[in-house]
């Protein structure tokens, strides 16, 4: 009840064009996110679905019906922004309630609902309160509980965490996740954290200036990045990009060593900074000199200085014997290793 498609989206300001002719499914109770750095037209992508900005080109299908000139009064979807807009006056249950009650709905039936959706997210004593009562935290699951009381087909939820501090990001993260899981809804979900999208997403779709870099499952995006862009933009720290050049199935470093390589297009290679071992110097394919060490509990970076391939990253389990100045062999995981060619395309 609740599969989306994009068919040919296109959307115009004036003269600029922010959304390039998206095509895409969403399946039925599918949790998809959009990322993207500001400015690639995710925000933008999802008003549309929602009906909040007009579709300039292309079409909008939910569950096989055409709404791309339907208000969002018909689509049948749920919004959760990252403002709470709560209504101050109004307690807990009465905010939740309030559109159902607009709507003429007898009081027993949303109340009920109401109570339903307080009991999925733990909200049962904060149903008299008023808004200024509450935490940032409890408010946004006010906000959600006032979406979950009109029974969406979908949830389209943009930034709904960007206004809380990190530990609460946290909490409201995971309970987003059990809502997916408790409800079964279609929830399309726009973020710039990534770790929110690797985290909540079933699929992935990654936004660059107004088209898809690529979709896949948080795993697919980390380990198969289809593109310099996707390899950069997912994993954090990022994946680590150096030039290389092939010749005779060996591909050779500037400055470093090489290996076996069966891409001669590659011009770039990329791996991730926990595919990356610590040899002594002298061993693997370059060298490197510590600059920063970066010590996180479970798991310490280690900058290297690797002279003309620049810094390299590297993720260590837990600390770490070596300072700056001290030089390390760098070896790199084969199996885990993508190459790139010269228009940043995986090879």
């Amino acid at each position: 009840m609740g599969a989306i498609a994009l068919k040919a989206v296109e959307k115009w300001f004036g003269n600029v064009q922010v959304i390039k002719g998206i095509d895409l499914t969403i399946a039925d109770g599918e949790f998809v996110v959009f990322v993207g750095p500001s400015g690639c037209g995710k925000s933008t992508l999802l008003r549309m679905i929602g009906g909040l900005e007009d579709t300039s080109r292309g079409a909008i299908e939910i569950d096989g019906a055409e709404v791309t000139d339907q208000p969002p009064s018909k689509r049948g979807l749920a919004m959760v922004f990252q403002s709470y807009a709560l209504y101050p006056h109004m307690s807990v249950a009465e905010n939740m309630g309030f559109s159902l009650k607009m709507a003429g709905a007898p009081a027993a039936e949303w109340k009920a609902k109401v109570d339903d959706a307080a009991a999925i997210l733990k909200l049962e004593s904060y149903l008299e309160r008023r808004p200024k009562d509450l935490s940032g935290g409890q408010r946004q699951r006010v906000a959600i509980g006032r979406s979950i009381v009109r029974d969406p087909t979908a949830f389209l939820f943009d930034e709904p965490l960007s206004n809380l501090d990190a530990a609460l990001r946290v909490e409201m993260r995971l309970e987003i996740a059990r809502l997916h899981r408790d409800l079964k809804r279609t929830m399309i979900y726009v973020t710039h954290d990534q770790v929110e999208a690797m985290t909540l997403a079933d699929r992935i779709v990654v936004l660059e200036y107004g088209h898809v870099a690529q979709v896949g499952t948080p795993r697919e995006l980390y380990e198969r990045p289809a593109n310099l862009f996707v390899a950069q933009f997912i994993g954090s720290p990022k994946m680590n990009v150096m030039p290389c050049s092939v010749s005779a199935d060996q591909y050779r470093l500037e400055g470093g060593r090489g290996a076996a390589c069966a891409a001669p297009q590659a011009t770039q290679l990329g791996i991730r900074p926990e595919h990356i071992a610590l040899l002594p110097e002298g061993q693997g394919q370059c060298d490197g000199r510590v600059d920063v060490v970066e010590f996180l509990g479970a798991d310490t970076f280690i900058l290297f200085d690797c002279g003309a391939l620049g810094g390299v990253n590297v993720r260590v389990a837990g600390d770490t014997d070596l300072v700056p100045g001290d030089v390390a062999g760098l070896s790199f995981d084969a199996s885990r290793t993508v190459f790139f060619d010269a228009q940043g395309l995986a090879v």
